[in-house]
Order: C-alpha cells, then sequence, then structure tokens
C-alpha cells in the first residue's frame, strides 16, 4: 500500500504512482492520439467539411455520459467496498490474534514454556499461511518450524491455513484434557480460533467472488465506445484541439477503471492492495512479545 501525507498536493501530482499509471496507459493514449489525429485530418484537411455539424453525435455523447457516469460510480464503489471490508478483516485478524494470545498468556502457567513458545509460532503461522492463500500459493520459507515434521506435514495439505487451524485446535483439546484449561476457558478459546476461520473465510469470500460479468463487460464496452467516438463530438467546434480533449477524456476514464481494477481484489501484490505483508510481521511481533516475555 502507497504511505502518502494526503496535505502535500505538488508530491501527489508528480508522485511515483502517477507516473506508473502514465506508463499503462501509454499505450492507449499513443493509439487515441494516432486515431484522432486520423479523424481530424480526414474530416478537417482531407475532406473539407467544418461547416457540418454532428448533432446525433454530441446528443449521443450527453446520453452515452450519463450512463457512463452511472457505471463507473458503482465500478468505483464497488471496488473500494472490497478493498475496505478486506481492511476491516485484517484489523479483525490483529485483533483476534491478540486476544488469543492474551488468554494463553493468562491461561498458561509460566512454567509452561514449551506450549508458550508452540503457540508465539503457530499463531503467526496461521496468519502467514492466509496471506499467502489468498494470493493463491504458501511461503513455507515464512513458516516457523515447531517440529521436525511440521513442514513436511504441511505440504500434504492443500489448504495449509486449515491444517495450521486444526493443529491449533488439537493443541488446546490435548491441554484442556491435561487439566491445564477449565471448561470455560475452553470455550473462551474457542471462540478466537473460531474467528480466525471466520475471517479468512470472508477474505476468500472477496477473492473469490469478482464483479459480475455482465458489469464488467458492459462498463469496458462503454467506455470503449464513448471515447472511440468522442472526436465526432469535438470536431467542428475545436479543430485540432480535439486530440488534446480526447486524450484527457481517456486519461480520466482510463484511470478510473485501471485504479477500480486494482483494488478490486485487495489480496495481492499491486501498490494500493493492503499491507498484508507488514500486519503479518506485526501480529508475529505482537504475540511473541505477549506470549514470551513472562
Amino acid at each position: 500500500m502507497v504511505n502518502y501525507n494526503p496535505k502535500t498536493w505538488f508530491q501527489l501530482i508528480f508522485h511515483s504512482y502517477s507516473r506508473q499509471v502514465m506508463k499503462t496507459l501509454m499505450p492507449t493514449l499513443a493509439f487515441m492520439a494516432v486515431y484522432s489525429t486520423v479523424v481530424c485530418y480526414l474530416y478537417l484537411d482531407y475532406f473539407q467539411l467544418p461547416d457540418i455539424q454532428f448533432h446525433p453525435s454530441i446528443a449521443m455523447h450527453s446520453l452515452l455520459g450519463i450512463v457512463l457516469g452511472l457505471f463507473l460510480v458503482f465500478r468505483t464503489n464497488s471496488a473500494y467496498d472490497r478493498w475496505w471490508e478486506g481492511r476491516r478483516l485484517w484489523g479483525a485478524m490483529v485483533n483476534s490474534t491478540r486476544n488469543l494470545a492474551l488468554k494463553l498468556n493468562a491461561y498458561l502457567s509460566p512454567e509452561s514454556r514449551a506450549d508458550r513458545e508452540w503457540f508465539s509460532k503457530m499463531i503467526p503461522n496461521f496468519v502467514y499461511a492466509t496471506k499467502e492463500n489468498l494470493r493463491r500459493g504458501v511461503l513455507l520459507n515464512e513458516m516457523e518450524v515447531v517440529s521436525a515434521d511440521f513442514i513436511d506435514d504441511l505440504k500434504k495439505y492443500k489448504h495449509k491455513p486449515n491444517r495450521i487451524s486444526a493443529l491449533l485446535y488439537e493443541r488446546v483439546n490435548m491441554l484442556y484434557k491435561g487439566g491445564q484449561f477449565t471448561g470455560d476457558q475452553l470455550i473462551n478459546l474457542d471462540k478466537e480460533l473460531k474467528d480466525l476461520i471466520d475471517i479468512m473465510g470472508a477474505c476468500e469470500r472477496i477473492r473469490n467472488t469478482p464483479i459480475p460479468y455482465s458489469y464488467m463487460m458492459y462498463i469496458k464496452k462503454f467506455i470503449f465506445i464513448y471515447i472511440i467516438t468522442l472526436p465526432f463530438g469535438f470536431l467542428t467546434d475545436s479543430g485540432y484541439f480535439t486530440i488534446l480533449i480526447v486524450l484527457l477524456v481517456t486519461f480520466v476514464l482510463m484511470s478510473v477503471e485501471l485504479i477500480a481494477e486494482e483494488i478490486e481484489d485487495p489480496f495481492g501484490y499491486d501498490l494500493n492492495d493492503l499491507p498484508t505483508d507488514e500486519l503479518s510481521g506485526k501480529i508475529r511481533e505482537n504475540v511473541g512479545e505477549i506470549l514470551l516475555q513472562v
């Protein structure tokens, strides 16, 4: 995620991200520049028809602009809602792991060093596995080893966060049967473990449920029709300045669509995606501090 100061207007305007967006859109802008130039030349110089007014084109752009505006509002709102819900879920992940660590710290005796170390590694392991599972792969080198066969055991399972969660449940149940937890404490821990699964499932719902295809198709189709016919709406009044107008409108419309595409799946590696790597590191640091500093 990009860190920035919202009060520095000049730096925001010329931020490196703006240059990256411009680089991404450059092929489209180059095509529209050539296309607009050809249209202007054929209309103004080759056929020499400057007095013909394209009133149907102007009316069409007015109507298309209203429809396109409604679609873009839906597009940006839905994409931002997905991004913001993902951020809320990862905030809940931070809180749930802290709550679980705090309760384990209160329930486990200071002498239970082995159990404390095991949970201090496995709780962050679940978070790291969830983070990478949302990116369609788990980096085993990010896992903290808790036993000699832990990594080999993890390789057997396709959904590795589920396996880690099962190991957490098994360890808690074993300690309960060993008399280290009471029934009430077991219920409290079960709630926190359940919350971790619920958060992971909600994140997977965002990742696995894209924007409906019909909306995506028609938004892109409307943008294409709008900008490809845009030169005809300005030729008679603006002449060759139509090229600049078309490039500006194309840049604005395509930038909005590009940003929406980037943030609608907030768990990846794009610049505006959620800082899940940093949050995972913070969770590992917090859980270790809670459980081991006794």
